[in-house]
């Protein structure tokens, strides 16, 4: 049965990565979470005080950053590691949260990320979620969705899924958070958040993610099994 490459992308919080991971696990393909590489690189950059305003110090820090993805098959989840280290809880904090969009606007920190993200797709069989994939990592995948959901829906599940985590945060200051983000995202120079002209369109405001997976499962087999 021939590969292909899933390109999923789409706003904060609409449920791109799950729809990715349930994905690649029915298909027995290799999920990559592309927004898990940009929180990474912005917990580094936090974390070593390196002022991401300033060409020379980005330019600088990014060959001391490795990232790689490990397989938890108890949780059936990707952890992304940064230098070694699991940072998937550190890097979803909101301090993280809050800078991650102007980080990842940075001409440098993007060719790093797609760089690595375009070599993970070589043998193909994989699903890829960000807001680039489908535009700029992989413009010929052969399955691109953009996954969008209701600003409501969006701030409830991120509101939920920081309280399981016991990350504190106010209904407020996750919808400014999701609406600056998208904001930046769709508006950066380089390589900005949008749909690409082949992409297909799923509007999971009112779908269960049982529903998205089952639609997106019969796009990918019939592509597959053409």
């Amino acid at each position: 049965m021939k590969k292909i490459i899933i390109a999923i992308d789409g706003y904060s919080s609409c449920g791109k990565s799950t729809l990715a991971n349930q994905l690649a696990k029915k298909l027995n393909y290799i999920f990559i979470d592309s927004g898990a590489m940009y929180r990474a690189i912005t917990l580094y950059f936090l974390r070593n005080h390196i002022d991401w305003n300033k060409p020379n110090e980005v330019i600088k820090a990014l060959p001391n950053i490795h990232l790689d993805f490990e397989y938890d098959t108890e949780k059936n989840q990707s952890h992304i590691l940064l230098n070694e280290e699991d940072v998937s809880v550190l890097a979803r904090d909101m301090l993280v949260s809050e800078n991650v969009s102007a980080v990842s606007t940075i001409r440098e920190v993007r060719e790093f990320a797609v760089f690595q993200q375009q070599q993970m797709g070589k043998k193909k069989g994989i699903v890829m979620d960000g807001r680039d994939i489908g535009t700029t990592v992989f413009p010929n995948a052969a399955l691109k969705i953009f996954v969008t959901a209701d600003i409501a829906v969006r701030v409830e599940r991120r509101f939920k899924e920081m309280a399981e985590k016991g990350m504190i945060a106010s209904i407020e200051e996750v919808q400014n958070n999701l609406e600056m983000r998208d904001y930046i995202d769709s508006n950066r120079e380089f390589s900005p958040l949008r749909k690409a002209e082949d992409a297909r369109t799923l509007d999971n405001s009112l779908m269960t993610r049982e529903e998205q997976l089952e639609l997106a499962l019969e796009w990918a087999n019939k592509i597959i099994n053409k």
